[in-house]
Order: structure tokens, then C-alpha cells, then sequence
């Protein structure tokens, strides 16, 4: 089972699509037993931080996604979550990738539109991937660079692109929004064994 974790703010339809064009049936529910029995689960995020974690605590969800052991795949905003804290908000998120998000540092906020990821690392989130595919990004916060990075982007600065810990990985830009190179990662998500 695929599980889209219905967060209370986020439009899950064009994820729910995405998966279902890829000849999947994703389920998307709060329902705790039904997460943690998923194979793969979706954790898709818009509008901010501080507004993402009270949902995610008034639906008694904390906990249940802190102890999940599959993998995890966290969209956007849904990304920053995975992380300690977000500055945006002032927020403690789950606390599942060591990393910190705050604001981009460019001329021109939000990032919206395409952009390529860069410094790949080999991952099979990645494959079929390479540095001449777009993604689709918006966004304002960013979890800096460190040792959790997979890829990288750039505007203004660089900062991670996707991001990756034990069971969970993060992708800043919209895969399910991003064409064929989107199409392929969701695929890889879904059907390969995180390394």
C-alpha cells in the first residue's frame, strides 16, 4: 500500500495523480494503522511550517511518523518538515533528517520555476537522473547544505535540492509537477530499495 499522509494542508491531487499514472493506487488518510502498515509513504506540504506541524500534532500524527521504518518520501514543504526546525515559524518539525531550514538568501523570493538539480551523489532515487533534468521548484526556505545532501540547486545560493537520513528523503522541488525526470523519481521511489 502507498500512503499519501493526509496532513490537512496540502493539495494532494496532483501527488495522487502523479502516483496513479504510474500504474499505482495510492490511499490518502490520517488513518495511524493504515500508515504504519504503508510500503511507501508520501509526506506532501503547502503553506508554512508552523501551520504543517500543528496539523500533523492535532491529528496525533508526531509520534506514528517518527517510528515509521519504511521509506519516506517528504514533497516541498513536506521535505522541510523531516528536519529539526524550521525558522520559518519558529517551528520543531519531526526531527528525522539533522538539518535546520531557514530562508533562502536571494534577490528575488519565492524560487518558482524550473531549475536543475546538481552535485549528485549516487542514490537510486536517482537513477535514469543525471544534471541536464528540470524540476519544479516553490519555495522560500531551504535546508542548507550538509552531509544529508543528495543533490544540489542554486538560487542566490546553494542549497539542498533532496535530502536523505536513514528511512527518509526529501525532495524541496514538486516531482510530482516536474515532467518525465519528476515521473522517474517518484517511480524510483516507489519500486527501488533506498541505499
Amino acid at each position: 500500500m502507498i500512503v499519501i499522509l493526509d496532513t490537512g494542508c496540502a493539495n494532494l491531487r496532483s501527488l495522487f495523480n502523479a502516483v496513479k499514472r504510474l500504474g499505482k493506487e495510492p490511499v490518502v488518510t490520517k488513518d495511524l494503522a493504515t500508515i504504519k502498515s504503508a510500503r511507501r509513504v508520501f509526506l506532501p506540504g503547502v503553506g508554512t511550517a508552523g501551520a504543517a506541524m500543528s496539523q500533523i500534532q492535532a491529528r496525533d500524527l508526531t509520534a506514528t511518523l517518527q517510528e515509521l521504518t519504511q521509506p519516506v518520501m517528504g514533497i516541498c514543504l513536506g521535505m522541510q518538515l523531516l528536519t529539526r526546525f524550521s525558522s520559518e515559524s519558529d517551528v520543531n518539525c519531526l526531527g528525522l533528517i539533522d538539518a535546520q531550514v531557514r530562508e533562502l538568501a536571494a534577490p528575488r523570493l519565492p524560487h518558482m520555476g524550473w531549475n536543475q538539480l546538481t552535485h549528485i551523489k549516487a542514490n537510486p532515487i536517482f537513477d535514469g537522473i543525471d544534471e541536464n533534468d528540470w524540476f519544479y521548484f516553490v519555495h522560500s526556505f531551504i535546508a542548507p547544505l550538509g552531509p544529508y545532501t543528495l543533490a544540489q540547486s542554486q538560487h542566490g545560493e546553494a542549497f539542498s535540492a533532496v535530502i536523505a537520513q536513514d528511512n527518509v528523503i526529501g525532495a524541496q522541488f514538486h516531482p510530482e509537477r516536474s515532467g518525465k525526470s519528476g515521473a522517474l523519481m517518484l517511480k524510483n521511489f516507489l519500486e527501488k530499495e533506498p541505499c
